[in-house]
């Protein structure tokens, strides 16, 4: 089996990070990825087809043995998604499990499951921990829409197990700022703009930004806030201010005078009060932010607090800018529910820091050949009894992807006589039902 021939040519600007052979054999495992019903590497040679010709151990090889590196990768596919770029690239920020069985697995540890997990109750499970950031991109075939594109990637290790493992423990903080260097210093003449939750909007990401990459995340309610130091005078003794005075809190602005505007905010439109202003916070004094605080008047998301390293923003922008980062939670729904993220079944260290974020890559690959292609492609199955959507989803996309591959190896089979029409119909009408 093979893919279209607009995916592979995709492909080919990715052969430049390793051998050729290694290339040749990484994409009959994206082709049986693609297939697959289970994502495991045997799997995946199954679903290949004819095109796995080679000896199985040399497909395990790819992830666990070969000379090719993650990061040179994610950069190659960065410099694909450039044609879909603006003045400012957006990034996303988020770390996901990815539940795993088995105790010699490299890297597993107990970590937090925000999906067992609740308000009142904290729940860990056994598994991964990925610090993920993407490039979130709005594509010409649904305008309105972000889409955010995984392109690099840590796994992160608890005390534990850097300890067994002899690696020096870093905190996903960190291994971000680690990631965003690695970009950043990619394309020195490019402006990023990187969206992140709260767990990675403190001093220890804020004070140590690439100069040529703004912050956006989310804050504390009860956040001490300053005004910029005065301007010292001479003959004056003693050290300089770090500090002005103090500004009331998130919480307390929303006590004062607030405006208030319609958000169009999560696909949706919902009234709330907002109060912004400059400030600057007690653990990074000499950067100014934009600190924006919202209260939905009606339902909505209750009381939150916003702030950006954009400090001439304005609040709606700040809004706006971090509910693009739900774009990165989409992405990684689809990526383990479409695309096996949690499946490969590695054990060895460079197995497993491989094998699951090529199904992210994958997820990146195959969106931007349905920009390109896939969408002019794409044809919705009738479900009259569906009347609600109106756009392709990432389920979609791969159908597509399968359609359009096996549609190709039916034509090449030169079918021809009486009922060889009916036969491909036939084939076709398969396809689209098993996809």
């Amino acid at each position: 089996m093979d893919l279209v021939p607009g995916f592979m040519q995709l492909l080919q600007p990715l052969a430049s990070t390793m051998t050729a052979p290694t290339f040749d054999r990484l994409i009959t495992v994206l082709t049986g990825w693609v297939f697959a019903s289970r994502r495991t590497v045997t799997q995946m040679i199954l679903a290949a087809g004819s095109s796995a010709d080679k000896h199985y151990s040399s497909y395990h090889r790819v992830f666990s043995a070969a000379s090719w590196s993650l990061d040179a990768l994610g950069l190659a596919l960065f410099d694909l998604i450039q044609p879909y770029l603006g003045e400012v690239v957006m990034l996303g920020l988020d770390d996901t499990l990815a539940r795993k069985r088995g105790l010699k697995m490299f890297g597993c540890g107990m970590h937090y499951d925000p999906l067992l997990s609740s308000r009142g109750k904290t729940i860990t499970n056994w598994g991964h921990s990925w610090v993920v950031l993407g490039v979130m991109i709005e594509l010409p075939f649904r305008k309105g829409h972000y889409f955010c594109l995984p392109i690099l990637f840590r796994l992160y290790l608890n005390k534990k197990k850097a300890q067994k493992h002899r690696r020096m423990y870093r905190t996903r903080p960190e291994l971000a700022v680690e990631m965003l260097k690695v970009l950043c210093n990619h394309r020195e003449s490019h402006r990023f703009h990187v969206v992140a939750d709260s767990a990675y909007g403190g001093q220890s990401v804020l004070n140590h930004l690439p100069e040529n990459c703004d912050l956006t995340s989310r804050l504390v309610k009860d956040a001490r806030l300053y005004d910029a130091p005065p301007v010292r005078k001479a003959g004056t003794n003693g050290r300089p201010r770090k500090r002005g005075k103090q500004l009331p809190t998130p919480i307390k602005m929303l006590a004062g005078r607030c405006r208030r505007v319609s958000l169009d905010t999560y696909g949706r439109s919902e009234e709330a009060r907002i109060a912004d202003c400059e400030a600057r916070m007690f653990a990074a004094p000499d950067r100014p932010l934009r600190v924006v605080v919202t209260e939905a008047r009606k339902g909505g998301r209750g009381q939150a607090a916003f702030y950006s390293t954009c400090h001439d923003a304005s609040a709606e922008e700040v809004v706006a800018w971090y509910a693009q980062r739900w774009s990165i939670e989409v992405t990684f729904h689809d990526s383990k529910q479409h695309l096996g993220f949690e499946e490969p079944q590695g054990w060895s260290r460079k197995a497993v820091e491989r094998t699951a974020p090529l199904a992210m890559l994958l997820y990146s690959l195959i969106v931007l050949w349905f920009a390109r292609e896939g969408h002019r492609l794409y044809k919705p199955l009738d479900r009259p009894w569906y009347t609600t959507k109106s756009e392709p989803s990432f389920a979609d996309m791969v159908a597509t992807l399968r359609q359009q591959s096996i549609r190709q190896k039916v034509f090449s089979l030169a079918l021809r006589g009486p009922g060889s029409r009916k036969i491909i119909q036939l084939l076709e009408n398969m396809v689209a039902l098993a996809a």
